[in-house]
């Protein structure tokens, strides 16, 4: 799939930019985008080709970044600890 950028100028001549559609073909982009804006015309289009689903997610990177980060500290050293003086305190 890729990603059609369009902008269209609408029937009451109003103009509207980067409208992004992700379709098969333009005209798959082109027919959705006419469900969204009829009579509309087409002043620019321009394609980019979207990231594949196996490039997107790669387990092996996701894992060597996850191991390369800083440890999270226990929650238990964040809070502050609770004292016993406070009013109200049983």
């Amino acid at each position: 799939m890729d990603r059609y950028g369009f902008n269209i100028r609408t029937r009451t001549g109003q103009r509207v930019e980067n409208i992004s559609i992700m379709a098969e073909s333009r005209e798959h982009a082109e027919r959705r985008l006419r469900q969204m804006y009829q009579k509309c015309e087409v002043v620019d289009c321009h394609t980019q080709a979207a990231a594949r689903e196996a490039d997107a997610l790669d387990v092996a990177s996701v894992i060597a970044r996850l191991s390369a980060s800083d440890p999270l500290r226990p929650l238990a050293a964040v809070r502050a600890p609770i004292s016993a003086d406070k009013a109200g305190a049983r």
